[in-house]
């Protein structure tokens, strides 16, 4: 595996403008065209950066992979920049689709990039990925070297996604896409229901808010792009609808990712008077309800392709 690791890296050499375009069944036909990433001070990670949370953004990306990665590829010379590749548990999945980019995957944690090395390495032998630890708001790539933008769940823990991305559309270069992919809580519904269990998912979404995330931002992918400077917008929901059928996603998705995800605040809840332990944990303990026989779960991811002007 060839492999850079830069706090003040040098753009990509800059292709032709007649790069190849990638194939992303979400951009408009009229145009040719988990984990880390958040700017100092101002990023909301509730989850924390344990290892069980590593493992958690894991099982999440190879859970959901055919539904978050379909369609988008990247053809071989393009230059692809992930911000907030966190621990590479979607970096992987990037370089299985576009084997031939030139991906550079980019976080503010030194650890994350680290695992996300490790992840490369022991899951993609061979490829060929430039490492850069820093803030996506101050990028030190001039502009227009990047060809592509993948962006996925690190905008829901940026106080301001807007300014983010307008710093992120500099390095674009004119015609260039972007690829946004963000959860919704507010989109959790499942069998049985059971209010405790809301009342839990909402108490994550809290959290978040009150640290300056927003756990409900795949709702509004569109606006915040278009604040950004964005066109030809286009935003697709992905919806993951769990049952008795697929055993798979019972594990990997309900139980793994999303019931863990909630989990995985309980401290925080308790310590902000938002619940008590009572209370937070016979929500849990429904949510896993809806992983059992006869329990379904419905979630929806949004994605977004847009191009800059």
């Amino acid at each position: 595996m060839t492999t850079e690791t830069t706090d003040t890296a040098a753009a990509p050499t800059a292709g032709p403008a007649s790069t190849p375009l990638p194939h992303d069944d979400l951009q408009p036909h009229a145009h040719a065209h988990e984990r880390g990433g958040e700017q100092a001070g101002e990023h909301s990670y509730v989850h924390g950066y344990s290892p069980t949370e590593a493992l958690r953004l894991g099982d999440q990306a190879d859970t959901l992979a055919e539904l978050l990665h379909a369609g988008t590829a990247y053809p071989a010379g393009s230059r692809v920049l992930e911000a907030g590749c966190g621990v590479g548990a979607q970096t992987v999945h990037l370089l299985a689709s576009s084997p031939g980019a030139e991906l550079t995957a980019a976080d503010i944690s030194a650890d994350s990039l680290a695992q996300a090395r490790a992840r490369v390495a022991a899951q993609a032998p061979g490829a060929q990925v430039t490492w850069h630890h820093g803030d996506l708001h101050e990028l030190p790539f001039p502009d227009d070297s990047f060809d592509h933008l993948f962006v996925c769940f690190v905008l829901e823990h940026l106080a301001d996604p807007s300014a983010a991305l307008t710093a992120l559309r500099r390095v674009l270069r004119p015609g260039g896409t972007v690829t946004v992919i963000e959860g919704d809580h507010g989109s959790t519904f499942f069998h049985p229901d059971s209010a405790a269990a809301r009342a839990t998912v909402d108490h994550l979404v809290r959290l978040q808010a009150d640290a300056g995330g927003d756990a409900l931002l795949g709702r509004r992918l569109h606006p915040v792009l278009a604040a950004a400077g964005f066109r030809d917008i286009a935003v697709r929901p992905l919806t993951v609808s769990v049952d008795d059928s697929r055993p798979a996603l019972v594990e990997g998705f309900t139980r793994r990712t999303f019931v863990a995800m909630v989990e995985s605040v309980r401290a925080d809840a308790l310590a902000a008077g938002l619940s008590t332990a009572a209370a937070f944990d016979r929500g849990i303990a429904d949510l896993r309800r809806t992983a059992e026989e006869g329990g379904t779960f419905h979630y929806t991811f949004f994605k977004a392709v847009a191009v800059n002007p």
